[in-house]
C-alpha cells in the first residue's frame, strides 16, 4: 500500500505518519508533500492508495486539492481523506461534496484515524 500525507506542516506530516504507523499501516510505503502542488507531482510519479490531505493549506487548500485529484484518471477512485481542525457541519460537507471520502478532526488517535479508514479503504 502506498499512502500520500499531504500538509504544509512537516511537524504535522510526521504526526500523521507516526499516526498511521500505530493504526496498523506500518508496513505501507508512505509519501509526503508540502501542499497541494507537490501532492499532484507526487501523483504524477506513480499511483497511490490512499491520500490523507489537510484541509488547510497555503495555495492549493485540501478542498482543491480533492477537485484536482478527482479530475484525474488515477485519481477517481483513490480514497481521500481530509485532515482538519474544524469540526463544523459546513468544513465536513465542503469537503465530501467535492469528493473527499472521509475525514478526520485534529487532534486524532490511531484509533480514530483507523475508524476512517476502515470505512475507506477496500477490503
Amino acid at each position: 500500500m502506498k499512502i500520500l500525507i499531504v500538509d504544509d506542516s512537516s511537524a504535522m506530516r510526521k504526526i500523521a505518519r507516526r499516526t498511521l504507523r500505530q493504526a496498523g499501516y506500518e508496513s505501507a510505503e508512505v509519501v509526503e508533500a508540502g501542499g497541494g502542488g507537490e501532492a499532484l507531482a507526487a501523483l504524477d510519479e506513480g499511483p497511490v492508495d490512499l491520500i490523507v490531505s489537510d484541509l488547510h493549506m497555503p495555495g492549493m487548500d485540501g478542498l482543491e486539492l480533492v477537485s484536482q485529484v478527482r479530475r484525474r484518471e488515477d485519481g477517481r477512485n483513490v480514497p481521500i481523506v481530509i485532515v482538519t481542525t474544524e469540526a463544523g457541519e459546513q468544513a465536513v460537507r465542503a469537503a465530501l461534496s467535492r469528493g473527499a471520502s472521509g475525514y478526520v478532526v485534529k487532534p486524532f488517535t490511531p484509533e480514530k484515524l483507523e475508524a476512517v479508514l476502515g470505512r475507506v479503504l477496500p477490503s
